[in-house]
């Protein structure tokens, strides 16, 4: 079962990070997916570079594997005649225009439902349907800000600083799956399609579900923790002799286990540490006097130290280790694929098995307009027309 979508048409209207990363997903699946792009310039993400991996933006390249690429000028009749086609076919139409942009195209959800009663319609926005900022662009670096994740970022003192991962972008694509799989669920059940609508505002809401919660318990505006968190002490990086290891002791059980395995028996004995919530309240006290014995000790002895007693831990690894490291090649999430352009390729996997087997890459991410004419041929045009569409720039080859 590494196809659960198989046999599923996505029409794909998105571009930059969060709509194409539900479509890769869906691919990944096993979906059959039509990326629609501008002719000309395709999704904006294509020209999001340097770094290029060969002559492609790298950044395009890891939302957008598992798609085929159909390029075409919609503000053209003959252009958003294809659209449409394309919709009336499809099993899912996932869209994430500017506000009301996918309504002046004249395919709003009921436009849509209208050509395809049992189309699944996803809307990516940005603030959503409703509320002030509802026609307001959005993109992840300002969603961090606006939602307060920036504020909650880097260590006390420092200037604001954002996730570099595009956690707002990437969650909300991972959203968008969720609630097309439950639309697809709803349409076999009653044979009626369903609007999905998810938005970047809301998905960054959602990932400050603690520190949201611990406001409206407290009314405690929340501060930056560095590599900590507010509730549990020790639950950050420490410094070792020759580098920074990060503990996450986080019961009073395995505190213990950290002082003994740190032969630190007076650590253990200290009532202000004796319990999670006075570890807590007295958090400055416990990283000076924990970091005074990790610092005397080499990173690899300490880690060796902790993983014997079952303290969680592990080292600080930048990305090139990460790539090089045992579990990662175990995991199988760098899938290699054949691509007819850079020999090296490799693909960051979907982390989902199923039966244990893990989906692998079906298509490597297209040229712009790559399968246009393969594409325009399954939705019933024939050479000829083809040719004049492609004569007029009304589609790219």
């Amino acid at each position: 079962m590494d196809a659960p979508l198989a046999g599923l048409l996505v029409a794909d209207l998105t571009q930059n990070v969060a709509g194409p990363y539900c479509t890769q997903i869906l691919a990944d699946m096993g979906a059959a997916v039509v990326k629609v792009e501008r002719i000309g310039r395709g999704d904006d993400a294509r020209a999001w570079a340097p770094p290029y991996w060969g002559g492609e933006s790298a950044t395009f390249m890891a939302v957008n594997r598992g798609k085929r690429s159909l390029a075409v000028d919609l503000k053209a009749r003959d252009g958003l005649g294809i659209l449409e086609r394309l919709v009336g076919r499809a099993d899912v139409f996932v869209q994430s225009l500017r506000a009301g942009a996918i309504e002046e195209l004249g395919l709003g959800w009921a436009r849509a439902q209208a050509l395809n009663p049992r189309l699944v319609y996803c809307s990516v926005a940005a603030f959503g349907p409703d509320g002030p900022y509802r026609d307001r662009p959005g993109y992840d670096p300002l969603m961090q800000a606006y939602s307060g994740i920036m504020s909650i970022t880097g260590h006390p003192g420092q200037p604001p600083a954002r996730v570099p991962v595009s956690l707002v972008d990437m969650g909300t694509g991972m959203w968008a799956v969720a609630g097309i799989l439950g639309a697809l669920r709803e349409r076999d059940s009653t044979g009626r399609g369903v609007e999905v609508t998810t938005a970047l505002f809301d998905t960054a809401l959602a990932w400050t579900v603690f520190q949201t919660n611990l406001y409206l318990a407290t009314g405690e505006v929340p501060t930056p923790q560095g590599s900590g968190t507010a509730m549990i002490a020790p639950y950050e990086a420490f410094p070792a002799r020759d580098a920074w290891v990060m503990i996450a002791a986080g019961s009073d059980a395995l505190f213990a286990r950290a002082c003994e395995a740190l032969d630190a028996p007076a650590l253990a004995g200290d009532p202000r540490f004796a319990s999670n919530p006075q570890r807590v309240e007295h958090r400055a006290a416990l990283v000076e006097a924990l970091s005074a014995v990790t610092r005397a000790l080499p990173a690899d002895d300490l880690l060796a130290r902790l993983a014997k007693a079952g303290v969680p831990s592990a080292p600080i690894l930048r990305v090139d280790q990460v790539a090089a490291e045992a579990q990662t090649e175990a995991s199988g999430m760098l899938i290699p694929a054949k691509h007819p352009r850079l020999p090296d390729y490799r693909a960051v996997g979907l982390p989902i098995r199923w039966d244990g087997a893990r989906p692998p890459v079906t298509r490597v991410p297209p040229l712009l307009g790559e399968h246009s004419t393969e594409i325009l041929g399954e939705l019933g045009y024939d050479p000829d027309t083809i040719r004049r569409l492609a004569d007029r720039h009304v589609i790219g080859l």
